[in-house]
């Protein structure tokens, strides 16, 4: 791969969906884009920089590969726990005892749905808890295709569920099939899926209660950050919460939030 192709590249990315890459990453590219060659009959990487530049049938499928191809899945059950029990134990029944309508939560950059499918099981839990029933609404969005197909089956590996579940919960919440383990419909129910590009309007996707986005605005630019938490905000209701991941600031420049002091973890309120 030449430095003009590597830039074919890193423009590529950045236009279509604001991932930022260093100069210092070529490798990782080269890695991860070289299976595209032979499934797209492409003799090379000049031919795939070409074909990233063009309009048609075929370098529409491989724009796809090549977004799913670089985009990190990395995810599992309950990550950052802490944030996960003041969902529960907090934020929630806040939200259950002045909302008699529909509760709505969106996870942004959801990967193969273990996010969503986890504030589902907490939303159970609350209102176990609360002893009333309410209507929650999940839903869980990303840039690939892909991995959102895996997170609509509801259907995992062993080593998936190892990460993040107890004995108890993985007992409790999955029954064992041919192809894996698949998840309680009482959690799925709650949880719609949708590709999306937090570089479009939220508009579409409406008002939530609680937003997550976490582990995601790391690979943007810093204006890129700041304009989607901007419009996040709008999206969220007067007084909603929004998570980030426990590595992740707040940038100075966003006046609309306000941490939450006192918690078990690090998370921000809309200022009303």
């Amino acid at each position: 791969m030449t430095a003009n192709e590597y830039k074919v590249i890193q423009n590529f990315l950045n236009q279509s969906c604001g991932i930022v890459l260093s100069d210092s990453k070529q490798y990782l590219v080269k890695n991860r884009l070289s299976g595209l060659l032979s499934k797209f009959d492409l003799a090379s990487f000049t031919e795939l920089a070409s074909a990233l530049q063009t309009n048609s049938s075929l370098s529409t499928k491989l724009k796809i590969s090549v977004v799913d191809a670089m985009t990190t899945n990395e995810t599992f059950w309950f990550r950052d726990d802490m944030q996960f029990l003041e969902l529960k134990e907090k934020i929630f029944p806040e939200i259950f005892a002045k909302k008699s309508g529909t509760v709505k939560v969106w996870s942004a950059a959801c990967s193969s749905g273990q996010e969503p499918y986890t504030i589902s099981m907490c939303a159970d839990d609350a209102m176990k808890k609360s002893g009333k029933n309410h209507n929650v609404q999940i839903i869980g969005t990303d840039i690939s295709e892909t991995i959102l197909q895996e997170a609509k089956s509801a259907t995992y590996s062993e080593l998936a569920l190892s990460r993040g579940l107890d004995a108890q919960t993985k007992a409790q919440m999955f029954q064992k099939t041919h192809d894996g383990y698949k998840l309680n419909a009482d959690v799925v129910r709650k949880v719609r899926f949708q590709q999306f590009n937090l570089l479009k309007p939220f508009s579409v996707l409406g008002r939530f209660d609680v937003i997550f986005c976490r582990n995601v605005l790391i690979y943007f630019s810093d204006e890129v950050k700041r304009d989607i938490l901007s419009r996040m905000a709008l999206s969220l209701e007067p007084g909603g919460y929004i998570f980030l991941s426990s590595t992740e600031a707040m940038p100075i420049s966003i006046k609309e939030f306000e941490p939450v002091r006192g918690g078990r973890a690090r998370y921000f309120r809309k200022v009303s």
